[in-house]
């Protein structure tokens, strides 16, 4: 397995742009190297952001795994190796924390919509929000199959799109994708139900 290091710069060590470089000839101790670098303070952005450790090191894990995956999308003309992995990091930690609020947001309609148990269910709101509910689980069953389960993972599971990618083995453009025309017909279909939804 090749050195990191060579003769000329035993004292020295390598440039990021290099080992970026040799993470495109696939070589894994150039993505340790990265790591040990990089990582420390790519973690602590996650959990600035996230507030979680271990919602953190998942993200990180990502952004690693999207380095190594994803190489030859780094330019060179346009930000430093560090630089580029701030802003994977951020936008994964992110799209992380939109997800988990999606989340807490659907739960807190379900609980709305059970309503108070000594309610009468004949009550006018009851009756509209479970109106509003079937016209919901309508259009979720009139989606698409696998856009459906895309949705699905997304708002009852809490997975982001990457996680929906790595759980089913569905290329993560296949998943934003579809993700992405579900929700379009979802808000064309149910604009209203969503407005007051959220």
């Amino acid at each position: 397995m090749p050195s990191l290091v060579t003769p000329e710069t035993s004292v020295t060590p390598l440039p990021d742009a290099v080992l970026m470089r040799r993470i495109g000839e696939r070589q894994p101790e150039a993505l340790q190297e990265l790591y040990r670098r990089h990582a420390p303070n790519l973690l602590a952005l996650g959990k600035r952001i996230l507030g979680a450790l271990e919602d953190a090191e998942e993200v990180l894990q990502e952004v690693f795994l999207r380095v190594w995956q994803e190489h030859l999308r780094y330019d060179p003309e346009r930000s430093s190796v560090s630089t580029w992995m701030v802003l994977i990091m951020r936008s994964r930690a992110i799209d992380r924390l939109r997800n988990r609020r999606v989340v807490e947001r659907a739960h807190g309609a379900a609980y709305q919509e059970a309503g108070d148990p000594y309610t009468s269910p004949e009550g006018a709101e009851n009756v509209l929000d479970r109106q509003r509910e079937l016209r919901i689980r309508a259009e979720l069953q009139s989606l698409p199959t696998e856009q459906r389960q895309a949705l699905e993972m997304a708002f009852f599971d809490g997975l982001t799109q990457s996680e929906i990618s790595a759980r089913t083995g569905i290329p993560l453009g296949t998943v934003k994708t579809r993700t992405l025309l579900a929700m379009k017909k979802m808000r064309t279909n149910l604009r209203q139900e969503i407005r007051e939804l959220l």
